[in-house]
């Protein structure tokens, strides 16, 4: 029964998954002229695909990284250095295509490094010690002179091109999404799973669990600093404050939890419900300054209701859902034992009846 019911919920999940691809790639034909549109819906997509980066260390392995967004700043960076002209210690104007490239590699580098003194460590450690590397980076970012302008920021010059960028954004996180579902697939991905299941264990079973951690993380800074080089170029301006912001790491973290962590399609689900959630509320102007409240509060929900995400709720491994269901068998319980007690005194008095006579 469940196995049919399982079944029957994937193949709704990719019926309305191949509807929303559908209507993703038709979508520039009937918003053409609106950039401002397809700008927000580019935004989107990319805070997908950060939210899957991110879940391939917090969601696979379980290490909660607190200093994520790093990556999509150094990613930016890189590519407003190459790109831009107020950078003054290597050469200007270098092409999209090699700049985006050197983006992701020099991300995947500066990841590799990090994850090598991080990934020995394990839980609040961890999550702390990368938050500390976010706040590193931002500040050397912020005051070396002339590579980064210091401060002040950079500025590239692209060619905007709105239905363009849409389109790359939308394959590049189908890819991911691919990414994500052949990686659940393989010893590798499995290797990711026992680590976060139980660490000990995986290197007792011969497991090296610091090379796969180190990889998988390395991995994940790529994928973000590609995303973040893309947004550099889309949005032409960048400055320490707005390339390293803590919020693209709280967006991934909640978008992931909220969505179902180590699913595929968790971070999608989880990402694409907060950004229109929060679309809505800077909609409204009496919640404009309690945004945050609310993604908080909602953010202590999932934790404490839903700690396996909307995806469990689809599953039914609801915790509310368990209380009740055990509330539920207690009350029958209760009712039964009630029940067993009334036919004990029923058959007691007939007992005295028949003695009495």
């Amino acid at each position: 029964m469940k196995s049919t019911t399982k079944r029957v919920l994937q193949g709704v999940g990719l019926g309305l998954g191949c509807l929303l691809l559908v209507g993703l790639l038709v979508l520039p034909l009937f918003e053409r002229g609106n950039d401002s549109t397809l700008f927000t819906l580019t935004l989107l997509l990319a805070s997908i695909g950060t939210a899957i980066s991110w879940n391939l260390t917090g969601g696979f392995t379980g290490y909660v990284d607190f200093g994520h967004a790093v990556w999509f700043g150094i990613g930016a960076y890189t590519t407003g250095v190459l790109m831009s002209n107020e950078s003054d210690w290597i050469p200007q104007q270098w092409p999209l295509v090699p700049a985006l490239i050197v983006s992701a590699i020099f991300t995947a580098l500066v990841a590799n490094l990090v994850g090598r003194l991080t990934m020995r460590l394990s839980g609040p450690y961890f999550s702390i010690a990368m938050l500390g590397f976010f706040v590193f980076f931002r500040e050397v970012v912020r005051v070396m002179g002339g590579l980064t302008n210091r401060g002040v920021g950079l500025t590239i010059e692209p060619v905007i091109n709105r239905p363009l960028w849409y389109y790359v954004t939308l394959i590049f996180v189908l890819v991911l999404v691919y990414l994500s579902w052949w990686l659940r697939r393989t010893r590798f991905g499995a290797s990711l799973i026992a680590i976060r299941e139980d660490e000990i264990g995986a290197e007792m079973r011969g497991i090296d669990t610091t090379r796969n951690k180190v990889m998988i993380f390395t991995l994940s800074g790529a994928i973000t600093g590609l995303l973040g080089a893309m947004w550099a170029y889309q949005n032409t301006f960048l400055d320490p404050d707005i390339a390293f912001v803590e919020v693209r790491t709280i967006d991934a973290v909640m978008g992931t939890m909220l969505g179902g962590l180590g699913t595929v399609a968790g971070p999608i689900i989880g990402m694409a419900f907060l950004f229109v959630l929060r679309e809505l509320l800077w909609t409204q102007e009496s919640l404009l300054q309690t945004h945050l409240i609310v993604q908080g509060l909602l953010l202590g929900a999932v934790v404490i209701y839903l700690p396996k995400g909307l995806m469990g709720l689809v599953r039914g491994e609801v915790k509310l859902l368990d209380r009740f269901r055990k509330r539920t068998s207690t009350f029958e319980g209760m009712e039964a034992a009630v029940l067993d007690d009334e036919v004990l005194d029923e058959a007691a008095g007939e007992l005295e009846t028949e003695v009495s006579r």
